[in-house]
């Protein structure tokens, strides 16, 4: 078994929040089961270049060693960003492969999913995207990958492609936003080197 986290961050995904179903229950989780753990969840700007200097913010500090980061989606992919800079454990969550392609559409305004608040997705967040892009992952054994076959959103052929030689937990219905998360929690768990003492 992998040692245990120490310290947890999550990613949330495009026009999501920290509010999400999955954010809420995984913080929920760590705060019932393991208080000992450093837990952050930013709330991540459009701008993804503002996101990653949020990110980089929240784990200022952090044992490289002993952190992991856990993202869905759009999260995801900056996940792999993060797991590739520090050489952290990452868990994705139905992640987006190629955001830079996929949100060129989605320019212009747009409101979040819990707050129904607008926001501003400019035509230079695209480029900040590919800006971001990892080549190809690096020791596969970091990462644990949960892909739903059902998803509305992404390609989950395009997902498994990306992510070969990690765990993979391919559902083979499901949809984008895990609504059967509860379901993962275990094996993801397991992932962190947490127990669900």
């Amino acid at each position: 078994m992998a040692a245990p986290v120490t310290h947890l961050l999550y990613l949330h995904g495009f026009r999501s929040s920290p509010r999400s179903t999955k954010a809420r229950f995984v913080a929920e989780w760590v705060a019932s089961h393991h208080p000992e753990v450093v837990w952050s969840c930013p709330a991540l700007p459009a701008s993804p270049l503002a996101a990653m200097r949020a990110i980089e913010d929240a784990i200022d500090g952090w044992p490289h060693r002993s952190m992991a980061v856990i993202g869905s989606s759009l999260g995801g992919y900056y996940a792999t960003a993060v797991a590739e800079r520090t050489g952290c454990r990452a868990v994705l969550l139905n992640p987006a492969v190629d955001p830079a392609r996929d949100l060129a559409a989605h320019v212009g305004t747009t409101t979040t999913w819990h707050e129904r608040a607008p926001f501003e997705f400019k035509a230079a967040y695209v480029d900040e995207l590919r800006a971001l892009a990892v080549p190809a992952i690096t020791r596969p054994s970091r990462y644990h990958a949960v892909i739903a076959k059902g998803d509305e959103v992404l390609s989950w052929r395009e997902m498994a492609g990306r992510y070969g030689g990690a765990s993979i937990d391919l559902l083979e219905g499901g949809d984008h936003a895990l609504s059967d998360f509860r379901a993962q929690w275990p094996a993801i768990v397991r992932f962190l080197g947490l127990d669900e003492a």
